[in-house]
């Protein structure tokens, strides 16, 4: 049986590694086996009631437990253990302004390192453990809260963040809060009980996710009718944090300048003669639009859509292009790969970019390159096992697929995955059928492989990959053959987009419903297209370049499946087909990637700390 002084000498050889856990909230959480043990150890001792040295009481509870263990749980209790005017012998210390049931996690997670957090004790937990200053226990409870986040009670969290200077967890409500706008402004009862200068404040910022200016205007007139007699008034003020210049004339003519708040507002007339004036020349003149004009300067984009490499002027290239969706601008990068290449595969994990496969016009590529957008840095990772030009790849489980494609002698069928842990590439069943030039995605936990060319003949069957089962499951046919086909998932479809028929390149598209099992006809592209890019941006389908069976094409479209309606978006800066695209989501260092860099509010508000925090970070 060990005594107390063995026991507190144990404690202070741990305390040590427990210590620097607890005052390192950047580092990730190890136990190590000593800690586990010895933790074990303690608690069994503690619930057997034995060399307890101290008893800490609350108004209606008492906690023996051992003055070692709770001091290495907190700078408090340590504090109040071991400075002589506490009276370090007392035998019972009475905590004052915590409750028992508050004690008793403070306790269990000193002797476990776990705690019980539930949404009904949060509020009071979160305080009571940076007042006593159990840091392990308020990352723990921030942790809680970010996992918690939605649209109803981000602006709560935020300001409960806030209030505890808890800026880790400030930083990731506040970029949800940005990036899940639009769904806080028509559900959130917090967003009605803002002030205006909370409201202003989220209006105005650059970082605010809104596809068109239309929803920041629908949202300060949601917060205004809750309160009309009192906010009205406010509503030239609120008016400016809107990027007028970006609505349409008819939008604003009759939603906004005939609205009765803007009607009845004299502060509000120069605000419309101004944007009327602005939206009149642009229309009548035909003139770009100036986007450093406050009227019009674009919010900055949550996502980055990059298309790398491709077939141009006759041959393979390195430039990599970026598209701000904000903006509707093309931006070429000032960092290109090495290799030039085409017929290529690109995805993204992580906020690193893969490149796959291709040809350089005249060899065929197993290697892969990875793009790292925050460092704007370009490294090897390992090869394939075969050489794939007109490859198919889609993401899984945090797993990278590369299906098909074209050694320089055979059409493949074979499959192999890739783990970016581990490095490593490896097998997996093959497809059904022999498969180049076609496209694949990922939807509900399977892949999606949709025509390509077999060597003999374009193809319009499709298959399903399980990676479960490890196993392929032919699905239902396409409606027609599409070779150099783009395939993408949105809105729980499959959509299969132009490609090449065997005589035409075609302007054709169609989706498939996995649970109808059928495909249904949708509107048709403005242009045909092979070979071409395509992603999903700002809910909405892009197709991007490729060739139209005469030239190779720089135009780009996209798809709104809420209206079936394909719509002109910028052109490229490169005319390029056999390019590849993928979204790069959540970058910190966006601006360097988009049209008018500009520092975002998080980097020059007085109280947010410089870059961007993800929940992984808190």
């Amino acid at each position: 049986m060990w005594t107390s002084l063995q026991l507190e000498r144990c404690m202070s050889y741990i305390n040590v590694n427990i210590m620097d856990i607890v005052d390192h909230p950047q580092s990730e959480r190890l136990e190590t086996p000593l800690e586990s043990q010895s933790c074990s150890v303690y608690e069994e001792l503690r619930q057997c009631g034995q060399l307890c040295d101290v008893v800490l009481k609350t108004d209606t509870r008492e906690f023996p437990v051992h003055r070692a263990v709770m001091s290495a749980s907190s700078t408090y209790f340590r504090s109040l253990f071991t400075q002589e005017i506490c009276n370090t012998d007392r035998k019972e210390v009475v905590i004052p302004g915590i409750t028992a049931d508050i004690m008793e996690i403070f306790v269990e997670f000193a002797y476990t390192r776990e705690a019980k957090i539930t949404a009904e004790n949060i509020e009071r937990l979160l305080p009571a453990a940076d007042q006593f200053h159990v840091n392990g226990l308020v990352r723990a409870c921030c942790q809680f809260l970010a996992r918690s986040l939605e649209a109803e009670n981000c602006i709560g969290i935020y300001n409960f963040s806030k209030m505890y200077f808890c800026h880790n967890l400030k930083k990731v409500t506040y970029r949800y809060l940005m990036l899940h706008f639009s769904e806080v402004a028509t559900q959130s009862a917090e967003f009605l009980q803002l002030t205006f200068e909370e409201v202003s404040s989220i209006l105005a910022s650059d970082d605010l996710n809104i596809k068109n200016e239309e929803m920041a205007f629908m949202a300060l007139l949601r917060w205004i009718d809750h309160d009309s007699s009192n906010r009205k008034c406010h509503i030239s003020a609120l008016l400016e944090t809107v990027r007028l210049g970006l609505l349409s004339i008819q939008y604003f003519t009759e939603k906004v300048k005939n609205h009765p708040y803007v009607k009845e507002n004299d502060l509000c007339k120069p605000i419309v003669i101004e944007t009327l004036k602005f939206l009149y020349d642009l229309d009548m003149n035909d003139k770009a639009l100036d986007l450093a004009n406050p009227l019009a300067r674009p919010r900055i984009p949550h996502e980055v859509l990059f298309v790398v490499g491709g077939w141009s002027g006759g041959s393979p290239t390195n430039v990599m292009e970026t598209y701000d969706p904000r903006a509707d601008k093309w931006i070429v990068c000032d960092t290109a790969d090495t290799f030039h290449r085409a017929y290529h595969g690109t995805v993204t994990i992580d906020r690193l970019i893969y490149v796959i496969g291709g040809f350089d016009g005249v060899e065929y590529f197993n290697n892969v390159r990875c793009f790292n957008p925050m460092t704007m840095t370009w490294l090897d990772t390992a090869n394939m096992h075969s050489k794939r030009c007109y490859v198919s790849t889609a993401v899984l489980g945090e797993m990278i697929y590369a299906m098909g494609g074209y050694n320089g002698h055979d059409r493949l069928r074979s499959v192999e995955k890739y783990i970016p842990a581990s490095n490593q590439w490896t097998m997996v069943t093959s497809m059904g059928h022999e498969r180049s030039d076609a496209s694949a995605t990922a939807l509900q936990g399977k892949i999606y492989i949709c025509g390509g060319f077999d060597g003999r003949e374009c193809l319009h069957t499709a298959e399903c990959y399980d990676p479960t089962s490890d196993q392929w499951t032919a699905i239902t046919p396409m409606r027609n053959k599409r070779s150099g086909v783009g395939v993408i998932a949105y809105n729980e479809h499959v959509y299969a987009l132009g490609g090449f028929n065997g005589f035409s390149r075609m302007n054709t598209a169609e989706r498939f419903d996995p649970i109808s099992a059928k495909w249904q006809t949708i509107s048709e592209m403005y242009n045909p297209r092979s070979n071409f890019g395509v992603e999903v941006v700002d809910d909405m389908i892009f197709a991007i370049g490729g060739f139209n069976g005469v030239t190779t094409i720089f135009s780009v479209e996209c798809f709104d499946s809420m209206s079936n309606e394909w719509f002109d978006a910028t052109d490229m800066n490169l005319y390029r087909s056999a390019l590849s695209a993928c979204v790069v989501r959540g970058l910190p260092n966006v601006q360097k990637y988009i049209h008018c860099p500009r520092k975002t509010n998080e980097d020059t508000a007085p109280d947010q700390a410089e870059g961007t925090t993800t929940e992984d970070d808190v």
